[in-house]
């Protein structure tokens, strides 16, 4: 390779890399538990939902609940379904009758009562978003169902930032963060691989244990970054699209579309839309959600719900769409839809999930599966798993290696000493996410009511405390060790707070076949065993180090 090709590649690889790495580890070490989102969410909560079947009955449950203490009429009705339907968010729209907008209006704000604030809801309008639990037929708040599957969910495309007041007028300040970090670190994927091009294959096969700590990170750092190279590009391509999904449209809905952005939409199968709009007259015609449902079900067996769509909710020009995905063994690609008036039963969209499968299926089927992993059971998410933490272990040792390779006495000391700020402060924000994530499993499980507020300060009160210290500690060496051996004993804690508190230990939970609940405990002891292995095997080879030097 020329010398010129290679400091280009060089230097671009190690600026970008450095540049994002602290966030782009919180992302790889968020996302790689999320994986095992809805098993979070049914181990916090004490509830297996592994291979259970909703009635779909239940569907109609908050619709009733709603109806006892609201007027729904003229309304929209969002049902945002997950964990095959255990589990969901409802969105529920301000009514679109002008009359009844402006009483419900005053019945939720009397005279002198400040704005309501919350998601779902904007000024003064009655429009409200909840989670609701099909099986317990039990709603809540969405802080109040926050849980820690949606915090580590959330967490890896850095939402909390969103809370940072600064307002951008294409996407909210998190996700675009998020984002540009997925857009620089394909930067450096691609001129990583070219920088290790010539002997990528004779490199990939060295690794030396036993010699320099220089030079057993490099070693690490790129048989890693090669085995995981696949897994990393994938990731930083749906990353990019999936996050910042709003503004790469932008083009498309200017040009192409002239700024008709919900032809746009439409044409995507986000949004469905019917020359249905509310009429100002009363539906006499009785609504059962749970009939549609089935309908559904008889018509594409297997097909997992989606999302459910109620429009113009008690007038006559009321209609539903009920949004499928199939069975991955029938189908990896593919949506359904079922659209229909509920007047006179007309069918106005068919689409089958397996059948008509068109481009746009494929392109979004082929970036939400591979960068969810959700299309082939617990086998696929134990290798995504394997294959982020191999990805997080890429990022420290890059790290590692750019902060020995500029602490050179050929470098002057007001250099040196950013250097080492710089990556001690990374490495102390990184490595305490394992203790510091585990510790709070093990706190929420011994909480009595968990919500959105708690999660956050237990976790990021936590994180940052404990970062603090080893910043101020200033020793690298001790920042490895120690987080590696507070995160081997706080995961051995989370499966022994299961048991104690819930009496789930994990042989109940294999035995009864609570898998969802048992893989989360499992999960935790075998990280907290690796970790374990791993502080032993690094103060041994400390020790054995500091004698040969002497």
């Amino acid at each position: 390779m020329k010398i010129r090709n290679y400091n280009i590649y060089f230097n671009t690889h190690t600026i970008s890399g450095i540049i994002v790495s602290a966030l782009l580890y919180v992302i790889f070490f968020a996302g790689t538990l999320s994986f095992f989102k809805k098993e979070f969410s049914a181990w916090q909560a004490n509830e297996s939902t592994y291979q259970k079947e909703i009635d779909h009955r239940n569907f109609q449950v908050p619709l009733d609940s709603l109806s006892a203490t609201k007027d729904l009429t003229g309304r929209n009705i969002i049902y945002y379904l997950s964990q095959g339907g255990v589990h969901g968010y409802i969105n529920v729209s301000a009514s679109q009758d002008t009359l009844r907008n402006k009483k419900n209006k005053a019945a939720l704000k009397p005279v002198g009562q400040e704005k309501r604030k919350g998601r779902g809801r904007g000024g003064d309008s009655d429009a409200s978003y909840f989670g609701y639990n099909f099986i317990q037929n039990k709603a809540s708040d969405y802080a109040s169902s926050y849980d820690l599957g949606e915090f580590f969910y959330r967490l890896h495309f850095l939402a909390p930032l969103n809370e940072v007041p600064i307002r951008l007028p294409f996407a909210p300040f998190g996700y675009f963060i998020a984002g540009l970090t997925s857009f620089i670190f394909l930067f450096a994927l691609i001129t990583g691989l070219l920088l290790h091009w010539d002997k990528l294959v004779s490199n990939f096969y060295i690794f030396r244990p036993y010699s320099k700590w220089k030079t057993i990170w490099t070693d690490m750092h790129t048989a890693l970054g090669v085995i995981g190279f696949p897994y990393q590009l994938v990731y930083a391509i749906t990353g990019i699209v999936l996050i910042l999904n709003s503004v790469l449209m932008v083009p498309f809905d200017k040009m192409l579309y002239k700024d008709a952005e919900v032809s746009l939409y439409e044409d995507l199968g986000e949004i469905h839309n019917f020359p249905l709009s509310y009429s100002y007259s009363k539906l006499d015609t009785a609504f059962n959600l749970g009939h549609y449902i089935q309908l559904t079900r008889d018509k594409w067996p297997g097909s997992k719900l989606k999302r459910i769509y109620i429009n113009n909710y008690g007038d006559k020009e009321m209609y539903i769409t009920i949004e499928t995905e199939p069975p991955f063994k029938q189908s990896f690609a593919g949506s359904g839809l079922l659209s229909m008036r509920i007047i006179d039963g007309t069918i106005l969209k068919e689409k089958s999930p397996t059948d008509d499968v068109n481009y746009i299926d494929r392109i979004k089927s082929v970036f939400y599966r591979l960068h969810f992993g959700d299309f082939a059971g617990y086998p696929l998410k134990i290798v995504y798993f394997i294959l982020g933490i191999m990805g997080c272990f890429v990022i420290i040792s890059g790290i590692l290696i750019w902060l020995v390779a500029r602490d050179k006495n050929n470098v002057i000391r007001r250099k040196r000493v950013f250097n080492f700020w710089l990556a001690n402060v990374f490495l102390a924000i990184c490595l305490t996410m394992l203790p510091v994530s585990a510790i709070t499993f093990v706190w929420i499980k011994f909480s009595a009511e968990v919500n959105q507020s708690l999660i956050y300060k237990v976790y990021f009160n936590l994180w940052w405390i404990l970062a603090l210290y080893y910043i101020i500690r200033r020793n690298i060496n001790r920042t490895s060790r120690e987080t590696l051996f507070l995160g081997a004993i706080s995961s051995f804690l989370v499966p022994i707070a299961n048991g104690i508190q819930s009496n789930n230990w994990m042989w109940h939970t294999f035995i009864q076949r609570k898998l969802d609940i048992f893989y989360v405990d499992f999960l935790w002891l075998l990280i907290g065993l690796i970790s374990l292995i791993a502080f032993v095997k690094m103060k041994n080879f400390v020790k054995s180090d500091k004698s040969s030097a002497g």
